[in-house]
């Protein structure tokens, strides 16, 4: 069974579809076609970024030791110039 708000809702939407003018408010084809270009682009642009990013090597090369992961945590504003 349908309850009032529903039907209520329902009559609204018919009376909109009778003064719906098909003339006026039609993509047609080219409606179509561009939005089969933008489809095949963003599937093409897809495609590129899932192999560039199987090109990208995430894991960290392990450090030297202790010593190497001491100085790089130093900043280099504390190191003296020369030159």
């Amino acid at each position: 069974m349908m309850s009032a708000t529903s039907t209520l809702a329902l009559t609204h939407f018919v009376t909109l579809a009778d003064s719906f003018d098909k003339d006026k408010v039609t993509p047609g084809v080219l409606g179509f076609i561009v939005f089969a270009v933008i489809g095949g682009a963003v599937w093409l642009l897809m495609k590129s970024m899932n192999k560039q990013m199987k090109k990208v090597n995430f894991e960290e090369q392990p450090e030297e030791g202790e010593a190497g992961a001491a100085a790089s945590a130093t900043p280099s504003a504390a190191k003296p110039k020369t030159g």
